[in-house]
């Protein structure tokens, strides 16, 4: 089993998004998913903090802070997730987890200076679990795009994530649960504006053709795939914050149905991992 999220449903974007382009993979995949309002009924814009919270733990975490909050989890969050969330609660059950991203000297460097952890990584530490696991082909959350502007294809070709999906598949096989965490739709959002820039949006599409591929070759080896998001983003690259678009809740191996928020996401990850609804907390 294999576990993405990322920024936003293409039900919400406007004309001339960067998901208007052959998808054959992923847009499909999104398609037949359930698209799920991540506000809670809270004003302001959902936060990378409280929105993975809700889909790492099942709980309302917005309800919890009393607002929306992020990008970091603080000390409250931090115990929600360290009791509730996923990774604890499959690891504590006996399974195999891990989060196949791959973080840099320059990340651990940072989080020497000053602890910043966000909810994923945050949340496999608080089961015991390391970054950069051995054995699993690890996954740059830029999926070989440059960090910087303009965001040209640096260190792997769209075959190589092709590949990279593959292999990811194929070790899935003995593995409970892999996460990965593509954050980097987010940094790409960040830099949208109205109008916005040629080079901001030629990133956008590249980095969804390169997810398209990672997908690809995930599920050419067999592996179940779920996708979800914390807030959306790149789905419009007019604003440069965070939006009030609905979010995806997606599965390879089902057609999503029911949940209506990122809460009720979460409670449908737990339900499928094989985990007992949790006692609520606050």
């Amino acid at each position: 089993m294999d576990r993405a999220r990322w920024r936003g449903s293409p039900l919400d974007a406007p004309a001339g998004s960067a998901w208007e382009q052959d998808l054959p993979a992923l847009r499909p995949l999104v398609d037949r998913g359930a698209a799920l309002d991540a506000t809670l009924g809270i004003a302001g814009q959902p936060q990378s903090g409280t929105g993975q919270c809700c889909w790492l733990t099942g709980q309302d975490a917005v309800r919890i802070m009393g607002e929306h909050f992020g990008p970091h989890p603080g000390p409250t969050l931090q115990r929600l997730l360290t009791r509730h969330s996923l990774p604890v609660r499959l690891t504590q059950a006996g399974a195999r987890v891990a989060l196949t991203n791959h973080y840099a000297p320059a990340f651990f460097e940072a989080q020497r200076r000053r602890a910043r952890l966000g909810c994923f990584p945050f949340s496999f530490q608080a089961a015991g679990l390391p970054l950069n696991p051995s054995g699993l082909p690890l996954v740059s959350a830029s999926l070989g795009l440059d960090y910087r502007a303009p965001w040209l294809e640096q260190t792997l070709s769209l075959t190589d994530v092709l590949t990279l999906g593959t292999a990811l598949g194929r070790c899935a096989r003995d593995w409970d649960l892999l996460v990965l965490d593509l954050w980097f739709s987010d940094l790409l959002g960040h830099a949208g504006r109205d109008p916005t820039p040629g080079e901001v949006t030629r990133a956008a599409r590249s980095y969804l053709v390169r997810v398209d591929a990672l997908l690809t070759g995930l599920l050419s080896s067999g592996a179940e795939v779920v996708l979800s998001s914390d807030h959306g983003n790149m789905e419009n690259l007019r604003v440069k914050a965070h939006t009030l678009a609905r979010v995806p809740l997606a599965a390879s191996f089902t057609a999503v149905s029911g949940p209506g928020t990122v809460v009720h996401g979460g409670q449908w990850l737990s339900a499928w991992a094989g985990l007992p609804e949790a006692d609520r907390e606050g």
